[in-house]
């Protein structure tokens, strides 16, 4: 008994030592250089997040030119919470756990954008077609090695990270309300998250303006009409997987 409890405070003090080295920090700052900051806090099932990944964040990785100017950084922990002995519960069930580990993993296994990004998206458009168990047919299908993210997740580093990325998300400011949460150069996009790139473009401050931010000086963020709201995670809200699966299709039905 007296050994558990010890465990417990040792893995509680860890959390809080991780907690306390992002608080001094409000989210991800500017960076020093040209470049533009661009975060995306996330959760892997949240099919919103599914959704910015495959179908809006993939178009600025697909464009060099545009992404010669940006500092993306992904965050896989979104509305997860922490529980005693280094354990968490996760908004949409273990299996979304089990994915944000192995998203983490990927990112430590592979730390350029270019060498990770290419499995996160792969499990992401998984996600975003319902097919999440098969997630390890990503490995295969990018020429990758599974070595480094199974043992990874399966030897507990994998949680190490985890609550690394829970303790960052949990000290944003302005605390982050859902998932999808984009952040740039520090500030929240709210739920103009979908229109990135011309806050990109707009907190540009470097000379060679890639084309794609050309195309963007015909719209103004201020002037810019209504539009629809796009659909988030909320935290601090549970949803069972089947219903949030029937609320994704019927999403997708409706574009």
């Amino acid at each position: 008994m007296a050994s558990r409890l010890t465990t417990t405070a040792l893995s509680f003090l860890t959390y809080l030592l991780i907690l306390f080295s992002f608080s001094s920090s409000t989210t991800i700052l500017p960076s020093n250089s040209d470049k533009v900051s661009l975060a995306l806090y996330y959760e892997s099932l949240c099919p919103y997040s599914a959704n910015f990944i495959v179908n809006y964040l993939d178009k600025l990785v697909e464009d060099e030119d545009l992404l010669s100017i940006v500092d993306l950084y992904l965050s896989p922990w979104g509305n997860a919470k922490i529980r005693g002995n280094d354990t968490f519960v996760c908004q949409h069930g273990p299996y979304e756990c089990l994915l944000n580990t192995v998203e983490a993993c990927a990112i430590h296994a592979w730390p350029k954008l270019e060498d990770h990004f290419p499995f996160v998206y792969c499990v992401e458009k998984l996600v975003y077609e319902r097919k999440y168990p098969e997630w390890e047919s990503c490995f295969e299908e990018l020429g990758l090695d599974p070595k480094l993210v199974s043992e990874c997740y399966t030897g507990g580093y994998g949680n190490e990270l985890e609550l690394e990325y829970a303790a960052e998300t949990n000290a944003l400011q302005p605390p982050h309300k859902y998932v999808p949460w984009v952040v740039v150069d520090g500030q929240p996009l709210y739920e103009d998250y979908e229109d990135f790139i011309t806050y990109i473009c707009k907190a540009y401050k470097g000379t060679a303006t890639p084309k794609a931010c050309s195309n963007q000086s015909r719209h103004s963020i201020l002037g810019a009409k209504a539009k629809s709201i796009p659909p988030v995670c909320y935290r601090d809200t549970i949803v069972s997987t089947l219903l949030e699966s029937v609320r994704s299709a019927t999403s997708l039905w409706m574009q």
